[in-house]
């Protein structure tokens, strides 16, 4: 019991008793994310004639969403998808063990945690994609900058979802929010404080008890070709890039699953 008090406390700083938790850029790119779903939200309904904003907004949320895949291989140890793909049977359990007040603690996200993060990244890359190809209900006038290239049904079809599961993200936010006020409440975490200072109090947690943190310029490296091909795109030059994006997806999405799998917790 020595032993491990020891270790934790040469983990964590000799003042604070905290140990490294979530690196720079997650931080940067959990909280302008958030600014960018609120701000998609007010520009949505108020104020942006033609939905300049919005549509600027879905831009920066894909860029941002391809950053978060790419930081997820490459990034700090509690921001890889290997540190919290679990499969569902272990999400349930741990669930379970909250309900119950068993107490497990872990670094980075946990089972049931990771998988709403991960669902909430799927969600957010599907409204950004289908907001390309879709009109403002409002009018009926203004539409994404890929929706005059599809048939008046893919139109339809993408501004139907696009609104619907912007929709079923609010509730997934929501349900987020209320998951972070019972742990500071039940558990006494603070969930929110440590994605600002990205620390966390020194304890013996389950996955890792100290964040491997990469480099911040690699995070600025992963950030260079997501924004810079939105750039591109937006500029319009590019049939020949857009369909050579388009043809690259697929790989990607393969390419990606099967990192997923090679990589994943499934116990």
């Amino acid at each position: 019991m020595q032993l491990e008090r020891a270790s934790l406390e040469t983990q964590g700083t000799a003042d604070s008793g905290s140990v490294r938790a979530w690196d720079l850029p997650t931080r940067l790119f959990h909280w302008t994310l958030v600014t960018l779903i609120v701000m998609a939200y007010v520009s949505r309904h108020w104020g942006d004639a033609g939905l300049v904003w919005h549509k600027w907004n879905g831009y920066a949320i894909l860029v941002l969403v391809v950053w978060r895949l790419l930081w997820g291989f490459v990034g700090s140890s509690t921001s890889r998808f290997a540190s919290f793909f679990y499969g569902p049977l272990t999400a349930v359990r741990y669930g379970l063990d909250f309900v119950l007040g068993r107490p497990r603690h872990f670094l980075g996200h946990n089972p049931l945690g990771g998988s709403v993060v991960l669902v909430m990244l799927a969600m957010l890359g599907v409204i950004g994609a289908l907001g390309l190809f879709a009109y403002d209900d409002h009018d009926a006038l203004t539409g994404g900058p890929l929706s005059s290239r599809v048939s008046e049904a893919m139109v339809a079809f993408a501004t139907k979802w696009h609104l619907f599961m912007f929709d079923l993200l609010l509730w997934v936010i929501g349900l987020h929010i209320l998951a972070n006020i019972l742990y500071r409440v039940w558990k006494r975490e603070n969930l929110v404080q440590a994605m600002i200072t990205g620390r966390k109090e020194a304890r013996p947690y389950e996955d890792e008890h100290d964040a491997n943190l990469a480099s911040p310029w690699l995070a600025l490296a992963a950030s260079w070709r997501p924004a810079a091909s939105s750039c591109e795109e937006r500029r319009g030059g590019a049939a020949a890039g857009g369909d050579r994006h388009t043809r690259a997806l697929p790989v990607a999405v393969v390419l990606l699953f099967l990192r997923l799998r090679s990589v994943s917790k499934w116990r």
